[in-house]
């Protein structure tokens, strides 16, 4: 089913929105950095990619679940997408994971306070 690696991605995307919107962990308190994380990840990420390409090292495999549109030899389109996503994850785990700790420490959690 062509699009279906896509579509659960973005359906992925959704939910760790949903998450850091609830929680005003990424976006919320800082969307500039946020983007600019992300951003700045995702191309250097696609650097790596273009690399591992160039090096014979990574191949785009035969799958029924990608949509068919390849931006380069060997990256199809959800490639960035994933890449992007990835960033924005390891970007709202972290917030998470500083804001647990400094509960668990008993400091005042400034981010909650401003909601």
């Amino acid at each position: 089913m062509p699009g279906l690696y896509l579509a659960a991605i973005l359906f992925s995307a959704l939910g760790v929105g949903l998450l850091d919107a609830r929680f005003r962990l990424v976006i919320a308190p800082a969307p500039g950095r946020a983007a600019a994380a992300v951003a700045i990840g995702t191309a250097f990420f696609l650097a790596w990619d273009a690399v591992g390409i160039a090096a014979g090292v990574f191949v785009k495999g035969d799958s029924p679940l990608l949509i068919g549109v390849d931006l380069a030899p060997h990256l199809p389109l959800e490639e960035p997408v994933f890449l992007a996503f990835l960033c924005y994850l390891a970007l709202v785990v972290h917030a998470a994971a500083l804001r647990a700790g400094r509960r668990r420490r008993g400091e005042p959690d400034a981010e909650a306070d401003a909601a």
